[in-house]
């Protein structure tokens, strides 16, 4: 089952209030997307580090076989770049 921008967006937001998000479809199916954050919680930490704090807010939803969702692109930024 595909999941909803919206829902992406909630559970990012929830762990990262403060993000700026942009969301691109990928394939127009609702499970390739780009999400494209801007978070202050990035500053000082590695682009791995940024992405594992996202797939942490991501609560499990691309956990292979039970993942709801089946891409997701990351660019991730702080608010200065």
């Amino acid at each position: 089952m595909a999941m909803a921008e919206e829902d992406i967006v909630s559970l990012i937001k929830a762990a990262l209030p403060d993000a700026e998000i942009e969301m691109i479809d990928l394939a127009g199916d609702n499970n390739h997307w780009k999400a494209i954050i801007t978070s202050s919680a990035f500053i000082g930490k590695s682009r791995i580090a940024q992405h594992q704090i996202v797939y942490a807010a991501l609560k499990g939803s691309m956990d292979g076989a039970n993942g709801q969702l089946h891409a997701l692109a990351l660019e991730t930024r702080t608010p200065s770049s």
